[in-house]
C-alpha cells in the first residue's frame, strides 16, 4: 500500500482508535503492585529493619520472592523474603 505525501500514515490519523492513544493509570490494587528493582548484589532492608542489623545482600528475585543473605552468614546461608517487604538500602 502506497502512502501519498498529502495523506499521513494510518496510525497518525486523528480520531483513529482513541483507546490506543490514551494512557490509563495502573489501579492501586495490591495485586498490580510495582516492585522496586533489586538487582543481584545490591543491598536491601526490610520494612521493619532493626537499626543495628546491616542491610541484606540480594542474591536474586523471582516470582515476587527474593533470596537474601547477610555477609556474616557465609555464602551458603540464605533467606527467602517477599519482594514487597524489601527496600533498596
Amino acid at each position: 500500500m502506497a502512502v501519498s505525501a498529502s495523506q499521513p500514515p494510518r496510525s497518525h490519523r486523528p480520531g483513529r482508535n482513541q483507546a490506543e492513544r490514551t494512557l490509563h493509570p495502573i489501579s492501586s490494587n495490591p495485586d498490580n503492585a510495582v516492585f522496586e528493582l533489586l538487582p543481584p548484589g545490591s543491598f536491601a532492608t526490610l520494612d521493619n529493619h532493626p537499626s543495628d542489623l546491616p542491610p541484606f545482600q540480594v542474591i536474586h528475585c523471582r516470582g515476587g520472592r527474593c533470596l537474601v543473605r547477610q555477609q556474616a552468614w557465609g555464602k551458603h546461608v540464605q533467606w527467602e523474603v517477599e519482594h514487597q517487604r524489601l527496600h533498596s538500602a
